[in-house]
């Protein structure tokens, strides 16, 4: 009964929000812009991958996509040399607010918004830096914002037409950030552990765990909750999809919400 209670829960606030007691919108915006929040590996950016796969958009060249998914990584500040020095030894407190641009993120959202392509900067987590090589983003039907501190701005948060939040259990969050830092980051247990305790975990409590009230949407135990990601896209799929003006309109347009999956 526990396990059935947590999909009755996402089912009943995917139904509310699609009753109208969600953003409080009548005609469904272009782009449909979706915040994805939750601690660090809870499985946000496979939440989202997992949308645009069931959405059909996976194989979809980049120019033609109509689902985006942006990660607020790209968003981090450029270093200097003392900072350098404090995340090469796991002291520098990368889940902190002023960890982040967040002129340059509502800068580049804003124009996401506006329908407009933005060329945005991918992260390497080994060096802790910016890449030289931008990622181009083109106007899409729907974007997925996701990041740890994406609700944390509340202009940032209310650019959100619907909202996310992933929640995982601490310990299997703990788990997979260990796994993912000594296999793909290189780094050293002691190190990743030291700065899960001084930094990453009080950083969550402050920062991150508080914007789960603003969630239209909570998903528990995060991408392994297929129910509740089948849900949001069937609901996703139900808000694009064209009233009978509309589709007249665009009877010859190439709109996933119209195709089959």
């Amino acid at each position: 009964m526990h396990c059935k209670q947590n999909e009755l829960v996402v089912m009943a606030a995917v139904q509310d929000f699609g009753n109208g007691r969600g953003n409080g919108f009548d005609r469904v915006p272009r782009p449909f812009v979706i915040g994805v929040a939750g601690g660090t590996a809870s499985g946000k950016s496979t939440v989202c991958e997992k949308i645009m796969q069931q959405l059909g958009q996976t194989d979809v060249d980049r120019r033609q996509r109509q689902v985006a998914i942006i990660s607020q990584d790209s968003f981090y500040k450029v270093l200097d040399e003392k900072e350098k020095d404090m995340a090469a030894k796991g002291q520098f407190n990368f889940d902190h607010p002023e960890a982040f641009d967040a002129d340059l993120m509502l800068e580049t959202m804003k124009k996401v918004v506006a329908g407009k392509t933005v060329d945005i900067s991918t992260y390497d987590y080994v060096t802790n830096s910016r890449k030289s090589t931008n990622l181009s983003v083109y106007p899409a039907d729907v974007v997925l914002f996701e990041g740890i501190l994406v609700f944390y701005w509340r202009e940032l948060c209310n650019m959100f037409h619907m909202k996310l939040f992933v929640d995982t259990d601490p310990d299997t969050r703990l788990c997979r950030r260990v796994l993912r830092d000594t296999k793909e980051r290189g780094r050293d247990l002691d190190q990743i552990l030291n700065q899960y305790t001084n930094l990453v975990k009080p950083a969550f409590e402050e920062f991150c765990l508080p914007t789960k009230k603003y969630a239209d949407v909570i998903i528990p135990r995060g991408a392994d909750n297929t129910v509740a990601i089948d849900l949001i896209v069937q609901h996703i799929q139900e808000l694009l999809r064209p009233t009978p003006r509309e589709a007249r309109r665009r009877h010859n347009s190439d709109s996933f919400a119209g195709r089959p999956h």
